[in-house]
């Protein structure tokens, strides 16, 4: 099992198996389970480092994968904060620490130092995020004090059980609340001073300065690529990009930081080469590799601390160590090492898609190139960086494909295209036009660079809006069942890493196993939101939802689930669900199902219990809980369960809760704790008849995209 003569690049392996099972677990583990998993990692441990040789292998691997188990435990010990567990109306203040554009496509602000009315402090989180819906008079500036009134609530479970779970994004990323805002923030204190925010500060700056020079969307887009600021991004161009597979040129990853520290890298080593005392003196090759690894370093402050970034640069600056120790910078033993720090330090990685695509797409590069000079001799000098980029772009592709599309349900059926006419672009003309701007803009000589990195952005963003208005440009594809990517990715991996032949044989044998499984995926033939505020019915022509619009992110992803490419009133006007607005009727698996919501749904749908129906109502019911001739599921009830999904069953229809299959982990025990909505605080200059918070009125508390998840396969 010893690949390439050595166990290194099986270490990450072995580590992601145990900190996936702590993810997986059910239950979070107590003190005393986790004291026995740390005395039998002791054990395995000195087993290893003096065990029988016969052992050490063996013993090496249960060390790390209860190891693993361990870092992603205190990992996410060590990152919990307060969790505000109720629904807040009111005064909240704060200072900015980020500021980028929600699902909606409303600037929102990530807010420390929080304040909230009435609320103590130790039970106040440490972050919240605010949509803002008004923003006049108001122009957001790092490390900013501010003060808004906002409704609240708690990040929200999955939108169906076994979804993406935002409640532990949030639980990592330390946000305790989300919202949104509907009247302008008020300014409490300018900006203050401090090493604290300056790399944010820097960071919008320069960004504000691109799209100064470079207006429009290519502005916006420029300073995207080069400072990980996407805020003024619009919402047409992020979908063009997404329907392109050029998304991942806006989130900083390691496409990006290669391209810098190559840049960097090859300007220093033969602009020193130029000169002939310095090039006779030094080895300008690890001259080189320091000064691209400051310029990773600086590059890696300036886009943030998103996850993404950190994994780039860990990646780079493992290469670029491995040049100056005298190794080779691209190998399986570098990326082993880059994922061992990536997971030691950041364990919750595993389970997001930029990890997996990143490390995926890499070692597929790696492993898919290690012959490439046997082809590349037969080719015309001429072809050979073009046969270069299109190999590339097949190969990583092909791996990433499967973990793309298992989380985002869908494939850019033209995004070999795109990526081939746009990421060299990027690379050539507008990487390192943004390097020269910024190196010659103090002499004030930057207009050619500016002008080539307009140009290059405007011919990326025709690029992505020529592919994404094709027809068919994206490809829908139903949710695979939750074993398809544990076992796709230990298979794939297997397949690239193992030496023997037998081993790779099987890795290729549980690619197909896993692609196998997913052609087996279930759909739920009837979904209710946790607030149930909306249903999803599957009929013949697709799934019917109960709302035309309101609960945007939800419907949206249901249907994407689904492999349904219609959108959320299309949807709705399917038959399947008939009656007046507000009281609807229908039937699944034979069984009649009855929805209520608006004002006085619960008076509405005191007469409906009958027959065995399904009654869903957007209140709190009024009559007796245990009713043999119905099942009720209102707000109240939901909030113990989360999302729920029926399935057909023998004995009518089989409930699977959202909570049931998260289990009862430390990121969603907020919602584990069966109660009524709390009264909401009202703002001292709040209205007397404040609206009561409603989390789909305004942005839904999972209000993210696939840059907020972390994708990116660069």
């Amino acid at each position: 099992m010893a690949a390439r003569g050595t166990l290194l690049p099986w270490a990450p392996v072995f580590l992601s198996v145990g900190i996936g099972a702590y993810f997986a677990a059910r239950h979070e583990p107590g003190p005393l389970l986790l004291v026995v998993v740390f005395l039998a990692f002791v054990l395995s441990l000195s087993v290893a480092l003096r065990g029988a040789e016969r052992w050490r292998i063996p013993a090496t691997a249960g060390a790390l994968i209860l190891g693993g188990v361990l870092v992603a435990a205190v990992r996410a010990h060590m990152v919990g904060a307060p969790v505000l567990p109720f629904r807040y109306y009111g005064a909240v203040e704060g200072r900015i620490v980020d500021i980028d554009r929600s699902f909606s496509d409303q600037p929102r602000l990530t807010l420390d130092r929080v304040v909230l009315d009435n609320v103590a402090p130790a039970r106040t989180p440490g972050q919240v995020r605010i949509a803002l819906h008004d923003m006049r008079g108001f122009v957001p500036e790092p490390g900013m004090m501010v003060q808004v009134t906002a409704h609240l609530t708690p990040p929200d479970g999955p939108t169906e059980p076994g979804g993406f779970d935002f409640q532990r994004l949030a639980w990592f990323s330390g946000i305790g609340a989300v919202g949104y805002a509907r009247t302008p923030a008020v300014v409490l204190d300018p900006p203050e001073g401090g090493l604290a925010l300056m790399a944010f500060r820097l960071r919008i700056s320069l960004s504000r300065a691109i799209e100064a020079a470079v207006p429009g969307q290519p502005g916006a887009f420029a300073a995207a690529l080069l400072t990980g600021d996407r805020s003024n991004l619009d919402a047409h161009t992020v979908s063009d990009l997404r329907g392109a597979n050029l998304s991942h040129m806006i989130a900083i990853s390691g496409l990006h930081m290669g391209m810098i520290t190559g840049f960097v890298f090859a300007l220093c080593r033969y602009g020193l080469a130029l000169i002939a005392p310095l090039a006779l003196r030094l080895n300008t090759k690890k001259v080189a590799a320091v000064l691209a690894l400051l310029a990773a370093t600086f590059y890696m402050i300036l886009a943030g601390p998103s996850v993404s970034t950190r994994r780039a640069y860990i990646m780079a600056a493992v290469m670029l160590l491995a040049i100056l120790a005298d190794r080779r910078a691209i190998s399986l033993r570098s990326v082993a090492i880059a994922a061992l720090i990536c997971l030691g330090l950041e364990p919750e990685s595993l389970v997001e898609p930029g990890f997996q695509m990143s490390f995926g797409a890499t070692l597929a590069l790696i492993v898919g190139f290690e012959n490439w000079h046997l082809v590349q001799q037969r080719l015309p000098r001429v072809a050979r960086p073009l046969a270069m980029t299109v190999a590339s772009s097949v190969v990583a592709g092909l791996a990433t494909a499967p973990i793309s599309a298992a989380h985002f349900n869908r494939i850019a059926e033209y995004g070999l295209i795109s990526n081939l006419l746009a990421v060299p672009v990027m690379g050539i003309v507008v990487m390192p036009a943004g390097v020269v701007a910024a190196g010659l803009g103090i002499f004030g000589l930057a207009a050619p660079a500016v002008w080539a990195m307009n140009e290059g952005c405007t011919f990326i963003l025709a690029v992505a809006g020529w592919v994404a208005g094709m027809t068919g440009s994206l490809l829908p594809v139903p949710a695979p069942p939750r074993i398809f990517l544990p076992l796709f990715g230990l298979a794939g991996v297997t397949m690239l890493i193992a030496g023997a032949l037998p081993l790779r044989a099987l890795g290729a044998g549980g690619v197909a196993l896993a692609l196998g499984v997913w052609t087996l995926a279930e759909r739920p033939v009837l979904l209710i939101s946790s607030d149930a505020g909306l249903v999803g019915v599957m009929t013949p022509q697709g799934r019917v939802l109960s709302k035309p619009k309101g609960a945007g992110f939800i419907a949206t992803n249901w249907l994407k689930a689904d492999g349904d490419a219609v959108d959320q009133p299309a949807a709705f006007a399917r038959p399947g669900l008939s009656g007046a607005k507000g009281d609807l009727s229908g039937a699944v698996a034979g069984q009649t199902l009855r929805v209520f919501f608006g004002k006085g749904a619960g008076e509405r749908a005191s007469d409906a219990c009958d027959n065995g129906a399904l009654v869903v109502l957007s209140e709190p019911w009024q009559g007796p809980e245990d009713l043999p001739e119905c099942r009720i599921f209102d707000p109240v009830k939901l909030s113990r369960t989360g999302a729920l999904a029926f399935y057909p069953a023998d004995n009518g229809l089989r409930a699977v809760s959202a909570y049931e299959v998260a289990g009862d982990r430390l990121w969603n025990r907020v919602h584990l704790k069966p109660s009524r909505p709390r009264a909401v605080a009202k703002a001292p200059d709040a209205a007397p008849d404040a609206p009561r918070p409603d989390p789909q009125a305004g942005d839904d508390p999972q209000a993210g995209d696939d840059l907020q998840t972390g994708a990116t396969n660069g």
